[in-house]
């Protein structure tokens, strides 16, 4: 992705986060307080994680809560929690984020609420944004389901679904570093972020104002939609001073 990239928030700016990262008896994130800040959840989908249980009460969890519920599907690989990278052909990558979405709309369904969006996971993230055949795949899904795509803008996510005729919706993450070419630095264990540095950086993209990478070059983000992860230990206090530069503008 370029680090000129036109920055652009004229609509409201949507809060989201990765949601139903868990199996069983074992639950990672604070869903329960982070779906009373978000606008948008995206709920992993059965092979990163998320069994049948866990999508269950994460999706009467968004209803409860007003909040819209888009597919998170990652690799299959759950001991990596998909953030490594797998050797997968177009029509693998199709099937698998079809087969996931599907699983998903069933508890949608069941809860009185439609497909928002599909934004992959992790590994499946980064592969999509730097191979063009893997994202014909994966925009494939979404115009199938009608959504929009959620993804970085610059890279093949944005230039694959409008030529795909599939609405794409750039995010920032404010948990993540970028490099300097703008891609996400993904991280196999989540760390603390400070959550005044998140809101700053929410602030200063609003504003048009460059958001740095890990060397210092300046990134200007195009988004409409801010991640925060709920992962992280802090995730509730980063999404909490992320709402409130939200509210505010």
């Amino acid at each position: 992705m370029p680090n000129n990239v036109t920055s652009g928030t004229s609509r409201r700016v949507l809060l989201n986060s990765d949601m139903g990262e868990g199996f069983g008896l074992h639950e990672f994130g604070n869903d329960t307080e982070l779906m009373k800040l978000i606008d948008v959840a995206n709920v992993a989908c059965g092979y990163h994680a998320g069994d049948p249980d866990v999508m269950d009460r994460t999706v009467a969890l968004a209803a409860e809560n007003g909040v819209a519920v888009g597919a998170h599907p990652g690799l299959p690989d759950p001991a990596g929690f998909g953030r490594r990278r797998m050797a997968l052909a177009p029509e693998e990558v199709e099937s698998i984020i079809l087969y996931q979405v599907g699983a998903l709309t069933a508890f949608l369904s069941k809860h009185g609420l439609e497909l928002s969006h599909i934004k992959p996971h992790g590994a499946l993230y980064g592969m999509l944004a730097g191979n063009e055949e893997l994202m014909v795949a994966a925009a494939s899904v979404a115009k199938q389901f009608g959504v929009p795509f959620y993804g970085l803008a610059g890279t093949l996510h944005e230039s694959v679904c409008r030529a795909a005729g599939v609405e794409f919706v750039p995010e920032l993450y404010v948990d993540l570093n970028y490099g300097p070419e703008g891609q996400l630095l993904i991280q196999r264990r989540p760390e603390p972020t400070d959550p005044e540095a998140a809101a700053d950086r929410v602030r200063r993209a609003i504003d048009g104002e460059p958001v740095l990478a890990v060397d210092g070059s300046p990134l200007s983000i195009t988004f409409s939609s801010v991640c925060v992860h709920s992962d992280a230990p802090n995730s509730v206090a980063v999404a909490s001073a992320v709402r409130e530069v939200l509210t505010q503008r």
